[in-house]
């Protein structure tokens, strides 16, 4: 693996490892023992890679696996936008190596990037104080060779998409994509700019989606995002539901819309 020139020259630094257990678990760990930020962790293969809510990450060779450390990027509560910071960074590389991707990659919120509506990647927050200072972690998972099979939202990789992009290739597009998206971003001074790319990608806008939370589901319009980035969800009733975290499925046309199920789709 390498950096960018453009990143290396900007104070980004790499850390390159054949396996790790999770190269968040690793950044984290960096900040704990005085790492001041600003370098990738990346391994070819995790042996406990990790997902939202603590799912798994197959995490076989041939895929992209980093993770970026930084101190105190935002205040904590901002922190999370990385997520579409980094949605948009990922667009970004996987379309300077395969041009043709650019009309087929979305944004599903809040943190998977689709091709051709199948998973291709996938984007993991996590922060934790070092001392004084608030340790975030962006993790990024970018299927490149290979993707798991009966998953309950369909995957693919970049190989079967028709095109074949190394992982080296991808992180050399994506630490200089990732130092422009940052940098746009400003602190979360310049979200509205990002939150205005990222709906130009969103999966779902305007349509039904099914939003499942803890033990139950709502389903209505995938209206917008607010400023901070929650999505707004019209439920068929008229109501508008500000969701901060959820997972979000299409909803097959002609499908009732309840506006709320619990798992087994059981009216509350």
């Amino acid at each position: 693996m390498r950096l960018d020139p453009a990143a290396a020259a900007a104070g980004f630094r790499l850390l390159d490892q054949d396996v790790l257990p999770s190269t968040n678990l690793e950044a984290l760990a960096l900040a704990r023992h005085g790492d001041d930020g600003r370098v990738w962790v990346v391994a070819r293969r995790q042996t406990a890679g990790r997902g939202r809510g603590g799912r798994e990450w197959v995490s076989p060779p041939g895929n992209l696996y980093a993770t970026l450390l930084l101190l105190d990027p935002a205040p904590a509560e901002i922190a999370p936008q990385l997520a579409f910071v980094a949605g948009l960074a990922v667009c970004d590389a996987i379309v300077d190596c395969a041009r043709n991707f650019a009309n087929k990659l979305a944004l599903k919120w809040p943190n998977d990037v689709l091709h051709d509506g199948r998973k291709l990647a996938g984007i993991l927050i996590e922060s934790e104080a070092a001392g004084a200072r608030l340790a975030v972690a962006t993790g990024i998972g970018i299927n490149c060779e290979r993707h798991p099979e009966r998953t309950a939202f369909p995957a693919t990789d970049l190989a079967e998409a028709c095109r074949s992009v190394s992982p080296e290739t991808l992180f050399c597009a994506l630490s200089r994509r990732m130092m422009h998206r940052l940098d746009q971003w400003n602190r979360g001074k310049g979200f509205p700019l990002i939150r205005g790319e990222w709906l130009d990608r969103a999966a779902g806008l305007g349509s039904e989606v099914a939003v499942r939370l803890a033990g139950r589901e709502l389903r209505g319009a995938f209206e917008r995002l607010d400023e901070a980035g929650r999505l707004l969800l019209r439920l068929p009733e008229g109501t508008l539901k500000t969701i901060a975290a959820g997972d979000v499925f299409p909803v097959a046309r002609g499908a009732p819309l309840n506006s709320s199920l619990d798992q087994k789709g059981q009216a509350d």
